[in-house]
């Protein structure tokens, strides 16, 4: 069988799969398209925190190392998943993309299509991420400012931003904490379709900026963890409402105001990594993990697996199911 993904969700289910008695190299095989080792934590930017502490931020597989108090850096999480990785055995084969995976005739077996070329496996684990492509707001294509526009996956520090004026688009967690970090040294506008948020202890953050309800794509605005919009207005924070249009310098709010901000950070989430599954199978997963081609699974993803599904601590009863659908199968 093949893992498609070396992330918290591929090496959970490589962690799951182990633990069944089944060997890395042998009877999986756990593939990459990012360059050797360069998993999309590498990207973050350099002060980004993860929301839960180290005893909530670690895969079943593996303890996180240190002072289980702190909240790890997102290079922690780097050199972590290559701990848990080498913990298991696992020889990731990467720079290798999934295109396509479908099933021919009347076997089990599927074809999965990738960069190096075809090959045939009974399961197939799509791990690619809940997370995996910045989302980028339509009216951004008419956006023309003195400075820069970046997502948030481009951010990495203060510098990058010309002094002045910046509007963050955005009011989840990664808009927050940009907001927080630039508000020393930039003037800072937030903007955000729900404008009184605060720590929400029942919800589950996703990595995208946005959670995703169980078997639907429809997004939902994310509680924010640990801040609030109060706290970064007492900070010289401006909160704004959401972003409507945008036409060269001016940028429309929902209220009908305008501005004309020096740069543009778009916290506006991600879209999933699934878009090489079959359109079937992403249309109406057949259950936890399941889609509706037999062999072909899901991990990480909460429109396939539920809430959770997307953080470190909760990918684990993904991989669990999957293991235990791939050990039963016919």
């Amino acid at each position: 069988m093949i893992i498609v993904g070396a992330g918290q969700a591929g090496l959970a289910v490589a962690a799951a799969l182990t633990a069944e008695g089944l060997r890395p190299q042998h009877e999986f095989v756990v593939i990459d398209a990012a360059p050797r080792a360069r998993r999309s934590w590498a990207s973050r930017w350099h002060s980004m925190e993860l929301l839960s502490d180290a005893r909530h931020s670690a895969l079943s597989a593996r303890t996180m190392l240190g002072d289980q108090r702190r909240h790890p850096r997102a290079d922690e999480m780097v050199d972590y998943l290559t701990f848990v990785e080498a913990g298991l055995g696992v020889e990731t084969v990467w720079d290798v993309r999934a295109t396509g995976v479908e099933h021919r005739g009347d076997g089990s077996t599927l074809f999965l299509s990738t960069t190096a070329g075809e090959v045939q496996t009974r399961n197939v684990v799509c791990a690619t991420g809940a997370a995996a492509h910045p989302r980028i707001p339509e009216w951004a294509a008419w956006l023309r400012v003195p400075g820069v526009v970046l997502h948030s996956s481009e951010y990495l520090h203060p510098g990058q931003i010309p002094s002045g004026d910046v509007l963050i688009v955005g009011g989840g967690n990664s808009g927050v904490q940009i907001a927080r970090e630039l508000s020393a040294s930039h003037t800072v506008t937030l903007a955000t379709r729900t404008p009184r948020r605060h720590r929400s202890a029942m919800s589950y953050p996703a990595a995208a900026g946005e959670s995703v309800s169980l078997f639907s794509r429809q997004r939902h605005p994310e509680p924010v963890f640990g801040d609030s919009y109060d706290q970064l207005g007492r900070s010289g924070v401006r909160i704004a409402p959401a972003v409507v249009a945008a036409d060269g310098a001016a940028v429309s709010f929902a209220d009908g105001r305008q501005v004309s901000p020096g740069s543009v950070i778009l916290a506006s989430g991600y879209d999933p990594g699934d878009q090489w599954l079959p359109e079937s199978a992403r249309e109406q997963p057949a259950g936890r993990t399941m889609t509706g081609l037999p062999g072909l699974f899901v991990a990480g993803m909460p429109q396939y697996g539920g809430r959770g599904s997307d953080t470190l601590a909760g990918v684990g009863k993904d991989a669990t199911t999957i293991a235990q659908h791939i050990i039963n199968r016919p």
